[in-house]
């Protein structure tokens, strides 16, 4: 196993930790409300928040104020439509509270750098790297993208992805196909998936995995070593998406990230 292979994997798996932990990352959201149009008052944020036809709106008591891009906040203040699966951010001191929408409903989350979830993690405990998980495959795009439903880790909801395709590798013996949505770059992909370590040795309900764009000829790598963890393995806080039902794999993934301390 060459160093560099390891020496990337570690890299990338640093960061998913720094991400995850930073003062105001997944870690620090101390609860998930859903808005309503009757504004309402919670004890992790300051103002009523409501939702309804203006979109977002805050109602501040005397003394309190929010920061919007620099833009002291007080009184009332709307924030307007936030598109599905948009985050709006503004601060209260050390907290930064997310204004966002999620199968079509608005919510606040608060995220406080004291969160004892994100005061106590622990390491997200993975599988040692081994190229043999990174396995050359295949995009078989759709003649047009197509609107795919699924599932979320809060009960009722639902999220809407467009997927331009299926990736195609071969594991185990046995090729397999896995619908694809839109990656984070241009042309890239990502894959939420189970396998028979889902429950096991990994999260039961999901992981994600990032595929750099296909070349000319479609080729892709599935490098199964960088399947992540998505914010629901940690918090019950996190609206995260299901895989599509084709997507598991009849196969023990054993690679990419385990099932977190906080769910033991």
């Amino acid at each position: 196993m060459s160093g560099g292979f390891v020496a990337e994997w570690e890299e990338w798996h640093r960061r998913r930790e720094e991400t995850l932990t930073g003062p105001h990352g997944f870690l620090a959201i101390t609860s998930l409300r859903w808005l309503s149009p009757e504004p309402e008052r919670f004890e992790d944020a300051p103002g009523a928040w409501s939702s309804g036809d203006e979109g977002v709106v805050v109602e501040l008591a005397d003394g309190e104020e929010l920061v919007l891009d620099g833009t002291v906040l007080t009184g009332r203040h709307s924030f307007g439509s936030i598109p599905e699966r948009a985050s709006l951010y503004v601060r209260a001191g050390d907290t930064v509270l997310e204004i966002a929408k999620r199968g079509g409903s608005d919510l606040l989350r608060p995220r406080h750098p004291d969160n004892p979830l994100r005061v106590n993690h622990r390491e997200t405990p993975a599988y040692a790297p081994d190229p043999d998980w990174a396995v050359p495959g295949r995009f078989v795009p759709y003649d047009t993208p197509r609107e795919v439903t699924v599932g979320a880790a809060v009960e009722g909801l639902e999220h809407v992805y467009d997927s331009p395709g299926q990736v195609e590798f071969e594991l185990a013996g046995a090729v397999h196909r896995l619908t694809a949505f839109n990656g984070p770059t241009p042309g890239s992909l990502m894959v939420l998936f189970t396998d028979e370590t889902s429950g096991v040795t990994t999260y039961a309900a999901n992981r994600s995995l990032q595929i750099a764009a296909p070349d000319a000829r479609g080729a892709v790598t599935v490098d199964f070593n960088r399947a992540g963890n998505m914010p629901c393995a940690y918090t019950d806080q996190a609206t995260c998406p299901l895989p599509p039902r084709e997507n598991r794999l009849p196969v023990a993934v054993e690679a990419g990230e385990k099932l977190p301390y906080e769910r033991l």
